[in-house]
């Protein structure tokens, strides 16, 4: 269930007239931008952005980001823009880091549907340029470039979006990756073909042989080098893809325990990971935050409420929890 609280039928054109008085005269009127898109949809941010710019001859998001600073105007900013505008950009400052932020585009490459990941590239390619698979293939560092075409195939390939399972397959695969991982060629093009082509459910069927054959998840025999990129990129793939231990119900779906996951890892190391919270909040708030809040509060003892709002301040402080469900 979203967190997000909308109304049925705002008017673009007065959401449209609200934000551009918020953004003249002396000062910005960052209460009014969060009372407007706060509290807007993917469909009702659109049209707003579609009435400002027919209105004013200008791109709302360039106004905000001219307006608006540091972590409010990322978090604002990324909630603007269409879902998969948005994980175009995210996927490009992870790309476009120092080192590149491989969790993030594994995580956006085996969470999304087929479907979506496939507008997110349209998207990627229309706002830089480039294609995804190009620019991803150019950045990875020396381990990782042992595992670029781990990342180019999660990112290139259409998986099958069926329940179909083929356990022959499932049998005959798992003991390939058994074969791999024994004979330390982790880096076999048969695990990346396996882990890039397979659908979710039949991946699901080969990792759970796996770990009948073996006794313990596939996980637990990638761990060769702790310091290795490549390893731990091959460990987040298989978690974002599947859950290893057992099927959950429901309202704890491997997603959102893999999203639990990385806000409990932002917030409570030192000095809060505010791009990893501001990702999984802007990217959920319409979908099924309020069920990673519940499980988050299951795993914690902590609302996930109290603990953004301890660990951030100000106008991003006040959006997030607005993001989160927390009424004016």
């Amino acid at each position: 269930m979203a967190t997000l609280i909308a109304p049925d039928h705002p008017s673009p054109v007065a959401d449209a007239e609200a934000l551009r008085k918020a953004c003249q005269g002396w000062g910005t009127d960052e209460k009014a931008i969060i009372l407007v898109l706060g509290h807007r949809n993917a469909i009702q941010k659109k049209l707003i952005r579609q009435a400002y710019e027919e209105m004013y001859q200008e791109d709302l998001l360039k106004r905000l980001e001219s307006e608006l600073s540091g972590n409010f105007e990322k978090a604002v900013c990324q909630w603007t823009l269409e879902p998969a505008e948005r994980d175009a950009v995210l996927l490009k400052d992870a790309i476009t880091h120092t080192i590149p932020d491989y969790s993030v585009i594994i995580e956006i490459s085996c969470i999304r549907s087929p479907q979506e990941l496939l507008a997110v590239k349209n998207a990627y390619q229309h706002l830089f340029k480039h294609s995804l698979e190009e620019d991803l293939a150019a950045r990875t560092t020396a381990d990782l470039r042992k595992a670029s075409k781990l990342l180019v195939g999660m990112v290139g390939v259409h998986r099958y979006d069926g329940d179909e399972i083929n356990g022959r397959l499932a049998t005959s695969e798992s003991l390939i990756l058994g074969n791999a991982i024994n004979d330390k060629v982790l880096n076999h093009e048969d695990i990346i073909r396996i882990l890039t082509t397979r659908s979710k459910p039949q991946l699901m069927a080969t990792l759970n042989h796996y770990k009948d054959h073996h006794g313990t998840s596939i996980t637990k025999h990638l761990v060769d080098d702790p310091t290795s990129e490549y390893l731990a990129a091959l460990r987040t793939a298989i978690r974002c893809i599947t859950n290893p231990i057992k099927y959950y119900e429901k309202v704890n779906s491997t997603l959102q325990r893999k999203l639990i996951t990385v806000l409990r890892n932002a917030i409570n190391r030192p000095g809060t990971s505010e791009d990893a919270v501001t990702r999984v909040i802007v990217t959920r708030a319409e979908k099924d935050l309020e069920e990673i809040k519940e499980q988050y509060y299951k795993r914690n003892s902590v609302t996930l409420d109290h603990a953004v709002a301890k660990d951030t301040s100000g106008d991003y402080k006040a959006f997030l929890l607005t993001l989160l469900g927390k009424h004016d």
